[in-house]
């Protein structure tokens, strides 16, 4: 692994049950499906600010979301969640494990600080 992969953890969230409810369309869906939070610890050696655009990518696919710090007990170093939505199923297979539901833990990303 490199200094900038990390492990991403997508799944579901209260902001994110809350706007699916309100519709996938709506603005506050988008935004919420596509914030990646981050230990701070993460940001600053990566060079990120809160609202920075990165792209994480892996084999499976890529995916252009923003980041925000959390707590540093929230989430440990080199540990990203983001919400279910457009942006974290760009990045996971279709392999189930014999589960029907997409693999959406504990997978290696690349981060890239995009530029502004």
């Amino acid at each position: 692994m490199t200094d900038n992969t990390l492990i991403l953890i997508a799944g579901r969230s209260s902001k994110q049950g809350t706007a699916l409810n309100r519709g996938k369309l709506k603005e506050e869906y988008v935004e919420v499906t596509s914030t990646l939070e981050m230990n701070p610890d993460d940001m600053a050696r990566l060079g990120l600010r809160d609202g920075d655009s990165v792209r994480l990518s892996n084999p499976v696919g890529a995916a252009v979301v923003r980041c925000q710090a959390v707590k540093p007990d929230e989430l440990p170093s080199g540990v990203m969640f983001i919400p279910y939505g457009p942006s974290s199923s760009q990045l996971m297979d279709s392999e189930t494990a014999g589960s029907g539901m997409p693999i959406s833990k504990n997978f290696a990303v690349q981060v890239e600080r995009l530029s502004v």
